[in-house]
């Protein structure tokens, strides 16, 4: 016969209990060698420990405190589990229920199933979801303005003084001080400043309605008819084209006026309320574009075809009623006659259809009133669309068709829509082909649709989306909705839906509807007359007559229920098509009796005598139930001529009756259709089958029929089996209908095994499989999965529906009273309204687990309205228990965990497949077993039975078995299983002893440990990282953690908790390392919390393989534990917040432990708006970084990488990006929260423990932290909102993307949003990647914020910034106090105070800089010696910060700067080293500079208020009053001052490049006793001259720079290869000199604190050099690299770098290389004298220098930039340029005005001169002297003839030689020669000759320049050339002996200038083609003109020059009579400006 369960369970567990024992491998550690103990460090991890037994411990360690936060850490609240009795809600007036059928025992189920309220469970714990996110304004103070115009400090206003600053406190006491005022008005939760997403519960909506568009249509009854002959009937109802079906019932209205209505009074007694409406709601559930809405019309019956009915509508119009007045009249009079003879029948009329979704898309784009076509072809009708505000729009759902045409109804709106085209109506075409085929011809353009009535016909609807809770509605049934407040107001109608597909939505209320329609009827072969055929519909209960049923639904203006119903009447046709809809409300039980009956009448339309009205042409029927199961479908009917006789009812007419005549012998003539809308019956065989079985058992009544079968007693139970097997065949769409009931019959089969013929039979083992079956079948067809893959419809079956049939079957149902009556409605007409339907639309949490485990922020609760399963005390089912009264009901969790143990093959794959579901429906059970048998209250050890938990036991090790088996072949079932267990030993923790739990997860931890030791997955790895976060999302984690335990228990029981002492009292008891550790004790004790550390340790352990993609998920686990804990109000309590904390102490050493891999955020985070030192980008391209100045300032480099003291092995490298940004902020934000809420007295034993290296590591890390949570700004917030992404269209790419590390922050934060658990593999949640998966789509992807949000993010990041450093503040704290009594404290301390400069240089909150300086304080004056003791870069690092800190808007910061900077110089002096203080002073001096020199954001203003601070302070301080202490420090507070002027200057002259620069040279001229200060400011000058391209200015700088390091470098020391001093730079440029170093005795370089830059070595020299070479190859002047290189390689020879060698003299090639190759290309400066004139330029008033300009300036360019300049910041009609270049006589310009002379000046070099200037780069470098020359005549004109021509040459002398470390250079001397006109002839015809000669022998020959120049010296016709010259001055001897030699000079200059002509001739006379050989000839013939002419004049020789004369000294000056002198008013000039000149300089 087979094996038993039990037997088949015994066996399986025997197996399962011998497997561990074959598959363990030895104890791990035995196998480990010595040597591979570091490897295998996370491997011991892995290996899970022996958890504690829970249970036991809770007895063994009763708690001493009775009440209290701290108690409720101990054990589970007493009322965790309950379950309540919520009553249904109903949406109608009434319940829906059968009016009768209570016999029935199938409708008294479905009855029950329908109105039972629901046992739900209320969430044990709710937290509270709505934080308050308190925030702190980021600045307390206003922010105070000060007047910037006074200088004076003496009359400036302090700010704030600290009280008791100057009190000597006890270091105690000023300690105790600090960390009270540290610790007041704290964040109390870190968490909730994080920007992250709070990651919620994930709700689990149910729509069971499913999703439908609805929308409302009201009809108006403006012009219906422009006649208003008859009553005229409207029918309305929607119909798919493409599916050829109708999707909605008919809507019967009418719009006749009283007075017609008045017509029919014999025929209609009364209308119901119900029958008037005019306003109904549609939905649609399939929205498509072959959606038309068609109106039919109905007339009362008249004589005539339709054609000739319809003729008046045709003809006539309202307007012409006064014409027509007779004929109208007459109509009507029919029409009345007609109406009180055939009132009650109907005939067809018109009809017409309306495209919806033309209209609603329609509507959707209009904006205003438009009169839009109709959209039919042919003849043009219109509708017009109207707004209706009154109809509030509703969200509508987008789905789209199955098709490729989708219609979106998002954008829809409320629209009136006017129709003025009708059809008529023909006779011979009205069934509902004909009508598809019209509306796919509607949808042609081109088609022509004829037979319409003419616009006589107007009717309006508006049409609007439905809105949320419609007043005066009324359901399908007629049953009045809420809210109802007036039963006299017409309704609404809600109209039922008929889905174009398959809705699969379970059936929640009661309906019983059934629809007819007659379709045809073929009457051709009758005899007789039968023409006028009408059919009259009856319900019938009985045979006789009287048996008629009132249960037809009345259409329009009748009564709500009729006994029959007729249909419409087609004139003269024997065959007529019928389109009538017959809506019957079936009775809840059938009896064999019910039937349907048809008859056939003839209408009479003519009045005749002896006529009747109708007279019976025919019969037919069909029986209502066949074999017990509803009869519905088409049929084809025989029609029976003769009543049909006794009993036919039981009888199909398709029986051929004896005696009977049939139509068209017994032919099928009747066409009709039966459709049935009921949730009593399936329509299903193997539904009906299986509920008759059951059934039958219920009531005991054999032998049971079933279709064509008898059952019997003893075959029942095969019988049983085998129509249960069968379920697995019927359909889905009524599997789905039906499941609550299906599912609630299989789970009581299971509970309750039936009695048949004596014996039990077990139905467990066929009910468990059919369940699987049906699940999977769910699963696999319909979409609706939540991201943990489970169906909707069963989780709600489970949450809702599902009940634990009770031990005692005969206690009453607390549910069965019409109280506890509920119901819904079916998913056609569910109102989707804000108050949530009975049906269940509920939002839900997932029962006890967090249904999303990733809790980050607020786990928030499920909605109060109903939780998970539902429980009753009673059974619905009273079994019969005939033979065995001693048998006990097994309860269905303890034999589904039997059944699915002993499962094999198909059966236990597909349980696995939908593993949820049974484990939830065990968890269901055993809550309510436990519940309803009072077994809550008893010990958790003795709940259950030994063999229920070896089966669970079973069960949870086989399933980690396929786990760990299966992974790598069907992942997405693997990960469904994973997350499936995880949540059912969540479950578990709820409700089982919770030691037995630990072991069931010890057991899969085991299993996977094992595969991972042997194959190193990062998959496995992750989906036990998933398992982990599900199980760890129990509600009371931390209790299940034991945080009050003792890691190692006292011997006897001991309180584990004590009310007053926390944790100091028995932190003595244990070793602190064991706390710190994850050591064996505390992963037993605290084992969750042990297991989620462990796992952390491994996947972060940097030798994990293959473990990087897990990161990010891993620290997220982590990280949305301590947010919940932290928002969690139970733990709110300090107290038990450190005791929570205590769980998570391991965390501070693995966050050590991966230092090196966390992402570097110190050197990558550019602070935006940054007051900070380190702004790399505030000096743009500046050759010189800012870090480098203040380096060279002798400030140390602010640590932007992390100081290497700090790395326990310095030589690792980091392994810079291993984490991302995100992953390494998340985890460092949980290392705060764990170092924010440790007991103190706990982190401070342990720092006590660790080692130097240890604690370092500890510092480097709260550096990082520094970094990583530095204040952004809102700018950063900005930036990062204005980013785009592209969303991927494929969701695994994305995952992909994770695991690849390449996907940005805010993208995977944006990721995470959207997939609650962030998985970083595969698809942990089971997403199905459906595109309609909508958890994926509710969330709109808005990424832009609007300014309030920004402002809010920006106020948010401000304050976790501040929180986050008090935090490391207070760590600090401890540390201090922790090794100041220990003996390395110097290094740790060191460590301490570059944390705490750090952060200074950090973006800081105001509130956090006056803790941190109050730190700053207290740190110096306990250890003085830190500072200045040790090396000078702490102390000048911190002077640095507390300067730029001094200059800060916000009044608090520098109230706090200033007095930490006083007491540095008080404690300094204190310590009484004078050269100290010194030091001291140099340092602040120094940083100041470097401060005003690189900080683009520094203001002046507040700098010299803290400057007033300090003042006061020392004029305050009463103990060093009588020292020299506060003189000294006014000198330096003065000399502050000082450099603050000059800064006030170059802040104003920003715009002005070279003021700018000019200021800085003085500035650095000043610092010439101060080499580390003069060079900071060279560096200063080398950056600006950078930025503006200057590259040869930039290139001096630099040189200078390395001349003063090189003079101070001599002075050190003697090395032969260095440079002895700036004398080696002469060759460069001459002005280096001025680097000479001052006299020893004034500043040694060996002094500490002197010449300390890291640019005072050898090294720094080299880098000097080397950029100044690269900056004069950048400026084109490569001699000069060859020069600075001369200096280079004696250095790198003496040091033997090759390669260094190399590279230089590759780069001189290059250099030399560039000279040959840019031979006469080469380009330098233009150069202009600039002089300034009038009071309005200050310091420049009558200031005269030398421009350099870039090359090719021309005159034009640089007079407009400097009139431009000034004209803006003067005015424009202030500024005037003189345009001349004679001397300037300031008495005459206007004193209001400024004045600028810019004349183009050119380098001017003496003869001797040019014998070493030869090259072009000669002759523009070291340049001193330039000229200009100013034509004049004596009588004041510029020009004159040729013999009064004088010219004056201005010969200019500059301070300095060009190029320089400035553009423009001070003109220190001008000499002036004065030429006569022959002396100017001289000059010219010496000039010409040049030309000639160059033009002549220049290589390449350039014909056209050589002609050019010919043509100017031979062909001249113009004055003053060459001829007129010699004429003018060789025609006559001079008479004055002094003009011989000039004489004698210009007729040798003719000479030579005729030579040249002729060898130009010559030249170009090779050179010309055959072309212009007339143009030589002529040139030829002028120049022999020419020098005929000449030949006299030159020949003639002065006598007297060729006998011995006395020497004729050259004309300089006074070399004429009437020269112009240098008057002593220009000496004067020229004197004073050489004073003020050396005083500027």
């Amino acid at each position: 016969g087979g094996v038993t369960p039990e037997a088949a369970r015994n066996s399986f567990l025997l197996l399962q209990r011998a497997l561990p024992v074959w598959l363990l491998p030895l104890h791990y550690c035995e196998v480990i060698h010595a040597n591979d103990l570091k490897v295998c460090g996370s491997h011991l991890l892995n290996f899970a420990v022996e958890p504690v037994d829970f249970e036991e411990y809770l007895i063994t360690h009763p708690p001493i405190i009775e009440s209290g936060p701290l108690r409720d850490l101990v054990e589970f609240p007493p009322d965790d589990i309950e379950v309540l009795h919520v009553p249904r809600e109903c949406r109608t007036l009434g319940q829906a229920v059968p009016e009768e059928g209570d016999n029935d025992p199938h409708v008294r189920d479905c009855a029950r199933s329908y109105t039972e309220d629901w046992a739900v469970e209320p969430a044990g714990y709710v937290l509270q979801d709505d934080l308050k996110r308190r925030s702190m304004s980021m600045d307390d103070t206003p922010r105070g303005s000060w007047a910037c115009s006074i200088f004076d400090l003496k009359n400036s206003v302090p700010d704030a003084l600290l009280p008791r600053l100057l009190d000597r406190a006890p270091n105690e006491e000023i300690d105790r001080q600090n960390e009270d005022s540290r610790k007041a008005q704290r964040h109390r939760e870190l968490f909730a400043l994080t920007l992250w997403p709070a990651a919620t519960c994930q709700v689990l909506v149910l729509e069971v309605s499913g999703e439908h568009f609805k929308m409302c249509f009201r009809k108006h009854s403006i012009n219906w008819f422009e006649i208003e002959i008859e009553p005229i009937f409207a029918s309305l109802a929607l119909y798919d084209v493409k599916e050829k079906k109708k999707i909605s019932e008919n809507f019967f209205f009418d719009l006749n006026s009283e007075q017609t209505k008045s017509m029919l009074r014999p025929h209609i007694q009364s209308a119901a309320i119900s029958t008037l409406a005019r306003s109904a709601i549609f939905s649609i559930t399939y929205p498509s574009q072959d959606v038309f809405l068609v109106i039919k019309l109905e007339k009362v019956l008249q004589q005539g075809d339709i054609g000739e009915c319809a003729e008046p509508y045709m003809v006539f119009k309202e307007s012409d009623a006064a014409k027509n007045k007779e004929k109208l009249e007459k109509l009507r009079a029919q029409s009345e006659q007609f109406c009180q003879r055939l009132g009650r029948y109907r005939m067809p009329f018109a009809w017409t259809a309306i495209h919806l979704m033309n209209i609603v898309n329609s509507a959707g784009s209009l904006e205003r009133d438009t009169e839009l076509e109709m959209p039919l072809p042919g003849r043009k009708g219109s509708w017009s669309e109207r707004r209706n505000s009154s109809i509030v729009g509703r969200r509508s759902l987008e789905r789209t068709t199955s098709g490729d045409e989708s219609c979106s109804l998002t954008s829809f709106r409320p629209a009136t829509l006017t129709v003025t085209n009708f059809f008529k109506q023909e006779g011979d075409r009205l069934s509902d082909e004909d009508l598809y085929k019209f509306l796919a011809d509607m949808r042609r353009p081109s088609s022509v649709l004829e037979h319409r009535v003419p616009s006589a016909a107007q009717l309006k609807i508006d049409i609007s989306p439905a809105p949320e809770n419609p007043h005066y509605c009324l359901t399908p049934e007629l049953l009045q909705v809420k809210p109802y407040p007036d039963s006299r107001v017409r309704p609404t109608r809600e109209i039922l839906e008929f889905p174009a597909k398959d809705i699969y939505v379970p059936n929640t209320t009661y309906r019983n509807l059934l629809y007819i329609y007659p379709q045809s009827l073929n009457f051709a072969n009758r005899q007789g007359s039968a023409r006028n055929i009408t059919v009259k519909v009856q319900f019938m209960n009985g045979e006789d007559p009287s048996n008629a049923m009132p249960v037809i639904f009345g259409k329009s203006s009748c009564s709500e229920y009729a006994k029959e119903a007729y249909t419409a009447v087609v004139y003269h046709n024997r065959s007529p098509d019928f389109h009538d809809e017959i809506k019957i409300k079936l009775p809840a039980s059938l009896t064999d009796h019910h039937h349907i009956l048809f008859t056939f009448y003839h209408v009479s339309c003519q009045q005749k005598q002896n006529t009747p009205l109708e007279t019976p042409v025919g019969y037919t029927w069909i029986p209502m139930l066949q074999n017990g199961r509803l009869r519905t479908g088409h049929f084809c009917l025989p029609v029976s001529l003769e009543k049909p006789p006794q009993s036919y009812s039981v009888l199909s007419p398709d029986v051929p009756l004896p005696g009977m005549k049939w139509v068209d012998n017994h032919r099928g003539v009747f066409n009709v259709e039966v459709v049935a809308v009921s949730t009593i019956h399936t329509q299903d065989q193997y539904l009906d089958k299986f509920f008759a079985l059951v059934h039958a058992l219920d009531e005991h009544m054999f032998p049971v029929r079933i279709g064509d079968m008898r059952i019997m007693e003893n075959n029942l139970e095969a019988e049983l089996k085998s129509s249960i097997a069968a379920l697995s065949n019927s359909q889905l769409e009524p599997i789905v209908r039906f499941l609550h009931l299906l599912l609630d019959k299989l789970v009581l089969l299971v509970v309750r095994p039936p009695v048949i013929a004596g014996q039990i039979v077990n139905l467990g083992q066929a009910s468990f499989e059919v369940m699987a079956s049906i699940v999977n079948r769910l699963h696999k067809y319909l979409d609706g999965q939540d991201q943990h893959g489970r169906n909707s419809l069963l989780s709600s079956y489970i949450h809702y529906v599902f009940r634990l049939p009770n031990m005692d079957p005969n206690s009453p149902s607390p549910g069965a009273g019409p109280g506890g009556l509920g119901g819904s409605v079916h998913y056609a007409t569910m109102a989707r309204s804000a108050v949530r339907p009975a049906s269940l639309n509920l939002n839900r949490s997932r029962s006890l687990s967090n249904s999303n485990p990733d809790i980050s922020g607020t786990p928030t609760s499920p909605d109060d309205e109903v939780r998970s399963i539902i429980g009753s005390k009673v059974s619905a089912f009273c079994w019969r228990r005939q033979t065995v009264p001693s048998f006990d009901d097994q309860l269905f969790h303890e034999e589904l965990a039997l059944q699915w143990v002993v499962s094999s093959g198909s059966v236990r794959e597909g349980a696995l497949q939908q593993a949820w579901f049974f484990f939830e429906l065990m968890v269901k059970s055993i809550i309510h077993h436990l519940y309803f048998t009072d077994r809550l209250e008893s010990p958790r050890k003795n709940r259950f039975p030994e063999r229920f938990m070896d089966d669970i036991t079973a069960l949870v090790s086989t399933i980690a078995g396929d786990i760990v088996s299966r992974f790598q072949k069907d992942l997405e079932l693997v990960e469904r299983l994973n997350t499936s267990l995880a949540f059912f030993l969540n479950d578990l923790l709820c409700v089982m002893d919770r030691g037995f739990v630990f072991c069931l997860i010890k057991t899969y931890w085991k299993q996977v440990s094992m595969k991972l030791y042997a194959l190193q997955n990062p998959t496995l790895e992750s989906l036990r990282l998933d398992f982990l976060r599900i199980v760890c999302s129990h509600e009371h984690y931390v209790t299940l953690n034991l945080p009050c335990s003792l890691l190692t228990p006292p011997a006897s029981p001991s309180p584990s908790v004590s009310s007053s002492s926390g944790f100091s009292s028995h932190v003595q008891d244990q070793k602190i390392a064991n706390m710190f550790e994850l050591s064996v004790p505390f992963r037993e004790q605290h084992y969750l919390a042990g297991l989620v550390l462990s796992e952390l340790a491994v996947i972060l352990d940097p030798e994990a393989e293959g473990m990087f993609g897990l990161h990010k998920k891993a620290i997220s686990v982590v990280h949305n534990l301590l947010s919940s804990h932290d928002s969690d109000p139970r733990y709110a309590d300090s107290e038990v917040k450190a005791r929570v904390a205590m769980l998570y102490l391991p965390l501070i050493g693995i966050v050590m432990e991966t230092l090196p891999q966390l992402y570097d955020f110190t050197g990558n985070w550019g602070r935006p708006g940054g007051c900070g030192v380190e702004d790399h980008e505030a000096e743009g391209n500046s050759m010189i970084s800012q870090t480098v100045a203040m380096a060279i300032a002798g400030t140390s480099v602010p640590q932007m990488s992390r100081p290497s003291s700090f790395l326990l092995n310095p030589q690792t490298t980091r392994q810079h990006g291993s984490f991302s940004a995100e992953s390494s902020r998340s985890l460092l934000i949980c290392l705060l929260w764990v170092l924010k809420n440790a007991d103190d007295m706990v982190l401070q034993k342990w720092f006590t423990d660790l080692s130097v290296s240890q604690l370092n590591r500890l510092l480097d890390m709260l550096y990082l932290c520094v970094s990583c949570f530095e204040y952004k700004g809102k700018k950063a917030f900005e930036r990062m909102n204005s980013l785009t992404f592209k969303k991927s269209k494929d969701m695994k790419a994305k995952l992909e993307e994770a695991i690849l590390g390449s996907i940005g922050a805010r993208q995977e934060m944006v990721r995470r949003k959207r997939s609650p658990s962030g998985s970083a593999f595969g698809s942990q949640e089971n997403l199905r990647w459906r595109k309609d998966m909508t958890h994926w789509r509710q969330n709109s992807e808005k990424m832009d914020k609007t300014r309030a949000e920004l402002e809010h993010e920006a106020l948010i990041d401000g304050n976790l910034a501040t929180e986050a450093n008090l935090i490391i503040l207070d760590t600090l704290e401890i540390i201090v106090q922790t090794v100041s009594v220990t003996e390395s404290k110097e290094s740790i301390l060191g460590g301490v105070l570059k944390v705490l400069l750090h952060s200074m240089a950090c973006n800081q909150s105001a509130l956090y800089l006056q803790h941190c300086f109050a730190t700053q304080r207290a740190l110096v004056s306990k250890f003085p010696e830190l500072l200045f003791e040790e090396e000078t870069e702490q102390c000048a690092d911190l002077c640095l910060r507390l300067l730029r800190s001094c200059s800060s808007s916000i009044g608090t910061i520098r109230s706090h700067a200033s007095a930490s900077l006083y007491l540095l110089m008080r404690q300094n002096f204190e310590i009484g080293n004078v050269s100290n203080f010194a030091r001291v002073k140099m340092q602040v001096t120094m940083s100041l500079s470097s401060l005003v020199g690189t900080s683009q954001n520094f203001n002046e203003e507040f700098l010299r208020r803290s400057l007033k601070t300090i003042l006061t302070y020392a004029e305050e301080d009463l103990e060093l009053r009588e020292t020299t202490f506060p003189d000294q420090v006014q000198d330096l507070v003065f000399n502050l001052h000082m450099i603050l002027s000059d800064t006030v200057k170059m802040k104003e002259h920003q715009e002005d490049p070279e003021m700018l620069i000019d200021l800085m040279y003085r500035i650095a001229k000043g610092y010439q006793t101060s080499p580390d200060l003069r060079l900071t400011w060279l560096q200063n000058m080398a950056g600006k001259h950078s930025e503006r391209n200057n590259h040869a200015e930039a290139a001096q700088c630099l040189v200078h720079s390395a001349a003063l390091v090189a003079e101070y470098l001599s002075m050190l020391e003697d090395r032969k290869y260095l440079p002895v001093g700036c004398v080696t730079f002469q060759n460069i440029s001459s002005n280096v000199l001025e680097e000479s170093a001052v006299s020893d005795d004034v500043v040694s370089p060996d002094e500490e604190g002197i010449c300390s830059g890291k640019y005072f070595t050898e090294v720094g020299l080299v880098g000097l050099l080397e950029q100044a070479a690269s900056s004069f190859s950048m400026a084109g002047m490569y001699e000069a690299v060859n020069e600075v290189y001369k200096i280079l390689i004696p250095v790198h020879e003496a040091s033997r770098d090759a390669k260094k060698l190399a590279t230089i003299h590759g780069k001189l090639q290059e250099a030399f290389g560039k000279i040959v190759h840019q031979d006469g290309k080469r380009m330098f400066g233009t150069y202009f004298r600039v002089g300034f004139y009038g009071s309005k330029f200050g310091d420049l008033d009558e200031q005269e220098f030398v421009y350099k300009e870039p090359a090719i300036t021309k005159l034009a360019e640089i007079s407009h930039r400097l009139e431009g300049f000034y004209g803006e910041r003067f005015g424009e009609d202030q500024v005037e340029v003189i345009k001349d270049s004679n001397p300037v006589d300031k008495c005459k310009l206007d004193p209001n005005k400024a004045f600028i002379q810019i004349t183009y000046v050119e380098p001017y070099f003496d003869t001797y001169e040019m014998k070493d200037r030869i090259t072009y780069f000669d002759k523009n470098y070291n340049l001193r002297r330039f000229v200009y020359c100013t034509p004049f005549t004596l009588d004041g004109r510029a020009h004159g003839d040729l013999h009064e021509q004088f010219k004056r040459k201005t010969i200019l002398t500059t301070s300095h030689a060009f190029p320089y470390i400035k553009t423009r250079i001070n003109i220190i001397n001008k000499e002036e020669i004065i030429s006569m006109p022959i002396e100017v002839a001289i000059e010219d015809m010496q000039k010409k000759t040049q030309e000639l000669a160059f033009a002549t022998h220049q290589d390449p020959a350039d014909a056209k320049m050589l002609q050019m120049v010919l043509q100017g010296s031979v062909g001249t016709t113009v004055n003053q050339g060459p001829l007129e010259v010699a004429q003018v001055f060789l025609s006559e001897i001079p008479s004055d002996p002094k003009l011989y030699r000039h004489h004698n000079k210009l007729r040798l200059c003719f000479k030579d200038f005729t030579k040249r002509c002729e060898d130009a001739l010559r030249k170009n006379k090779s050179l010309i083609g055959p072309d212009q050989k007339e143009y030589q000839r002529e040139l030829e013939r002028n120049y022999h003109r020419l020098k005929e002419a000449l030949q006299p004049l030159i020949n003639r020789k002065i006598p007297q020059l060729y006998k011995p004369i006395l020497q004729v000294n050259s004309h300089r000056s006074c070399s004429f009579p009437k020269c112009l002198v240098l008057s002593w008013n220009l000496l004067f000039q020229l004197k004073c400006k050489l004073r003020n000149a050396v005083v500027f300089i």
